[in-house]
């Protein structure tokens, strides 16, 4: 691998984890210590984010974290970057790693059954099978699995309350869920079962997994995936994919959407356009202001990372 890449690792594992604070400030530690930037969710279920460094750094980052209790097993996906896509390393104490808000649900407690990716297109492509997408509207709006079905939340929030008033799935006998990296499908599958649902199926690693694993010819992944930092985007080979953010409304953007005369560097985009008070616009327009002045003295500006 071309030593000028970083090293992008996607990671989470679901563990009862009562004492997750107390290790807060030696993982922050370890991170910086090894130049790894990004952000990771701590709480009593376990840990999920994603990572970029050098490879020796996230090395060191992740035989940390599987040094802890319960997590030797945990695994994680990897991608390259040419640059960095995080500017800050942040470990956040939380109720949840993935936000559901259903007391109770667990995948420590009950979870689906897991399918590798290469048997994926197997099940997916039964009679017996529905299959949905839990991921936000905007992430499957770039790219889903052919045949899945289309919850239409903008958060995992709404989950819940969308899968309890789908009772017509119960028509078929196997539900399969997926997601961008097999957590939040994980914790999907939790719920389902909780909710009456019997056979419940879920992408082992999810959608990274799958196109790490696939073969193009053989994939029924339609489109590109989001991912949750700057790259966007990515392609089937895992390469920074063909989208670009709204800095405004922090949704993913074309090239045709940016020849829009809808379309505001930093301000706006067409899906957005009108959606935000005169004072928003002006310090929007101020930090892509900021923004460029960065980009011209050949530094990043801290705005430019998904979620500032």
């Amino acid at each position: 691998m071309n030593q000028s890449k970083f090293v992008v690792a996607a990671l989470y594992k679901f563990v009862d984890w009562p004492d997750f604070a107390e290790y807060r400030a030696d993982l922050l530690r370890v991170c910086i210590q090894n130049q790894v930037f990004g952000t990771l969710l701590i709480a009593s279920e376990g840990i999920n984010g994603t990572i970029a460094g050098p490879r020796k750094g996230i090395d060191m980052v992740l035989a940390h974290i599987r040094s802890l209790p319960g997590f030797a097993s945990l695994e994680h996906k990897e991608a390259t970057a040419a640059t960095n896509p995080f500017f800050r390393m942040k470990v956040r104490l939380k109720k949840e790693i993935v936000t559901l808000g259903v007391p109770g649900i667990s995948p420590t407690k009950k979870v689906g059954k897991y399918v590798s990716a290469s048997d994926w297109n197997e099940l997916i492509t039964r009679d017996d099978v529905v299959l949905v997408d839990t991921r936000n509207d905007y992430e499957v709006e770039i790219g889903t699995f052919k045949g899945a079905i289309n919850p239409k939340t903008t958060s995992f929030r709404e989950f819940p309350a969308w899968l309890r008033a789908q009772r017509g799935l119960h028509n078929k006998p196997k539900l399969a869920m997926f997601c961008t990296g097999g957590i939040r499908c994980e914790k999907s599958t939790s719920l389902a079962l909780e909710e009456g649902f019997d056979e419940v199926y879920h992408l082992e690693g999810g959608i990274l997994k799958y196109l790490e694993t696939v073969p193009e010819e053989e994939s029924l992944w339609q489109g590109e995936c989001f991912v949750f930092d700057q790259r966007v985007s990515v392609d089937h080979q895992l390469q920074p994919g063909s989208y670009d953010l709204c800095h405004a409304c922090r949704f993913p953007i074309t090239e045709n959407d940016k020849a829009s005369p809808l379309y505001e560097a930093g301000v706006s985009c067409p899906r957005c356009a009108g959606t935000h008070s005169e004072a928003q616009k002006i310090r929007f327009s101020e930090r892509q202001k900021q923004i460029a002045l960065a980009k011209a003295r050949g530094d990043q500006h801290l705005a430019q990372r998904i979620g500032a």
